[in-house]
C-alpha cells in the first residue's frame, strides 16, 4: 500500500540533495536511491559513462521464464536545471505550504521518481511476487540532451525493456507523439572593409539577418497533427563582427527546427540550404542536434494499460503531444516503444518556486502500482 507521508519524507530527501545540471553531479543522490532500494531486496546496477555521472538501475525480478524479455520500464532522471535567483523558500528546503512542496526538481522530476521508488517499495511490502520484471532508470543528463544517461544506456543494450514509461510529465497525461528537431549552426563568410567604405566589402551580418528572414517566412509542408502545432523555427542566437566600423566579415546563427511525424530531416535541411544559397554560396552549416519524431499507437497496451489504470481510479487523463523534446524519441530507434507521464504540476517545471502538489504524487503512485500489475497481468 503507498504510505502518503513516507512519500512525503522522500520527496522532500530527493529535493534536498543538489543535483543541478549544468554542473552535473548525479553521485549523492545516486548513492541515496541506491541505499533506499537495496533495502527492500532489489538488484542494483550502476552504470557510469563519465565520472561523477551515474546511472542507478533497479530491477524487482519476475518468476517467468522470459521475465527479462517481457520486462516494463520506469524511468524518471536525477538532475535539475538550475535553481537561478528570486526564490521564495529555499529551493532545497522541500518545504511544505498549502499542499504541495517546494523545491528545485519537486515537479521536474524529483516528485515522480519519488513515487517510482515509494511504488516499489510498495510492491516489495505487499509481497507482489510478479512475473515479468520491473525495471527502474534513475538516469543522470536529461537537462542537457541525456548523453550520460538513457543515450548510452540504450545504445549499449543495458535496458533492453519490452515498454517503457517515462516518468516526466506533468498532470497525469499520456505523451504519444513528439516533434523532431534539428539544431544547427549557419556561418556566414563575408569580406572585410573600412566601414565608412562598406561598399567594398560584404557584409555577413546583413546576409545573415537576410537569410533569418527567409527562414521565418518558409513553410515547410506538413500533414495536420491532431496533438502537435505546425513545424516551427527559433533562432536562439547570432553573433559576429568585431566592431562597430568594420564591416563584418563572418556570422553565425543558431536555429532550433520542430518538425512532425512524416516529415523528413534530410529534406528540410535541403530546403534550408536552398534559402540559404538564395543569399549566399559562402556558408557553413553544422548540425549540433538531430532528434526524430515519434508517435505511438492509441490502441497500443502500454496506451491502454496506463488509461485504463487512471480511469479504474477516476482520475483525469488524456493523450497528448509534446512540441519540446523528451527522452521517448531516443526509444524510437532502440525499438522500444513507449510513452511519458508523469504527476508534476504543470507549468511549474524550472520555474522559480517550482513545486508539486501532494495529492498528485500520491494519486500518481497509486496509479502507477495499478499499471505495474496490470502489465504483468497482460
Amino acid at each position: 500500500m503507498i504510505n502518503k507521508q513516507r512519500l512525503i519524507r522522500l520527496t522532500q530527501n530527493l529535493i534536498r540533495i543538489d543535483s543541478q545540471n549544468p554542473p552535473g553531479n548525479e553521485v549523492k543522490i545516486a548513492n541515496f536511491i541506491k541505499k533506499d532500494l537495496i533495502s527492500i531486496g532489489l538488484d542494483i546496477k550502476i552504470h557510469t559513462f563519465k565520472p561523477n555521472r551515474p546511472n542507478v538501475i533497479a530491477t524487482l525480478r519476475g518468476s517467468a521464464p522470459d521475465a527479462k524479455k517481457e520486462s516494463i520500464l520506469i524511468s524518471p532522471h536525477m538532475d535539475t536545471v538550475p535553481t537561478g535567483k528570486g526564490w521564495s523558500v529555499d529551493p532545497f528546503g522541500g518545504l511544505i505550504k498549502n499542499g504541495r512542496i517546494y523545491g528545485r526538481g519537486a515537479t521536474d522530476d524529483k516528485g515522480n521518481l519519488a513515487c517510482c521508488m515509494e511504488v516499489l517499495r510498495s510492491l516489495a511490502e505487499d509481497g507482489f511476487a510478479p512475473k515479468k520484471n520491473i525495471v527502474l532508470a534513475a538516469t543522470a543528463d536529461e537537462e542537457t540532451g541525456s548523453h550520460q544517461g538513457i543515450v548510452p544506456l540504450l545504445k549499449k543494450k543495458i535496458l533492453k525493456n519490452k515498454m517503457a514509461l517515462i516518468m516526466d510529465s506533468d498532470d497525469f497525461r499520456a505523451i504519444v507523439a513528439q516533434k523532431g528537431l534539428i539544431h544547427s549552426r549557419i556561418q556566414i563568410s563575408g569580406k572585410k572593409a573600412h566601414g565608412a567604405y562598406n561598399w567594398r566589402g560584404v557584409n555577413a551580418i546583413e546576409i545573415a539577418s537576410r537569410v533569418i528572414g527567409h527562414l521565418k517566412n518558409h513553410h515547410f509542408a506538413f500533414e495536420k497533427h491532431r496533438f502537435l502545432h505546425a513545424p516551427t523555427v527559433n533562432i536562439g542566437t547570432i553573433t559576429g563582427g568585431d566592431k562597430v566600423n568594420i564591416v563584418a566579415d563572418f556570422c553565425e546563427f543558431s536555429a532550433d527546427i520542430r518538425f512532425l511525424p512524416g516529415m523528413d530531416p534530410k529534406d528540410i535541411l535541403s530546403q534550408v540550404r536552398k534559402l540559404i544559397e538564395k543569399e549566399t554560396t559562402k556558408y557553413t552549416m553544422k548540425i549540433d542536434d538531430l532528434q526524430y519524431p515519434y508517435e505511438i499507437n492509441d490502441g497500443h497496451l502500454l496506451v491502454k494499460l496506463f488509461l485504463k489504470s487512471c480511469r479504474k481510479l477516476k482520475l483525469k487523463t488524456g493523450l497528448m503531444g509534446s512540441e519540446g523534446a523528451t527522452v521517448i524519441s531516443f526509444f524510437k530507434k532502440a525499438g522500444i516503444p513507449a510513452i511519458a507521464t508523469g504527476f508534476g504540476t504543470s507549468e511549474t517545471a524550472h520555474i522559480t518556486d517550482e513545486h508539486v502538489k501532494i495529492d498528485d504524487l500520491y494519486n500518481g503512485s497509486r496509479v502507477l502500482e495499478d499499471f505495474l500489475k496490470e502489465y504483468d497481468r497482460a
